[in-house]
């Protein structure tokens, strides 16, 4: 496969295995699209965690967010931090 890249792209993809964390510019590019396949992934999983929010808010299950709401979050979180408690995937960036 051939990829055209702009003088600058070329430019950047080289200064990264000139790095030495990369052996080569085929790397560089294996790793860009690892990493666009994960964040790709990640949005699949936020966008699924919000519209299921948003089913629950359309059947009324939905809670009134008040400062007192955000304390008791916050207290639960970082009770659950101490015990070593995991954060649940669709909650965490």
């Amino acid at each position: 496969m051939h990829i055209n890249l702009s003088s600058e792209m070329e430019q950047y993809l080289q200064s990264k295995v000139n790095t030495g964390y990369y052996s080569n510019a085929s790397e560089v590019v294996r790793d860009a699209i690892r990493r666009m396949r994960d964040e790709d992934e990640r949005l699949a999983a936020l966008r699924a965690a919000v519209a299921v929010g948003d089913d629950q808010l359309e059947r009324g299950e939905g809670v009134t967010y008040t400062a007192e709401r955000l304390q008791q979050i916050t207290q639960r979180a970082v009770a659950h931090a101490r015990t070593g408690k995991k954060v649940r995937s669709d909650v965490t960036p």
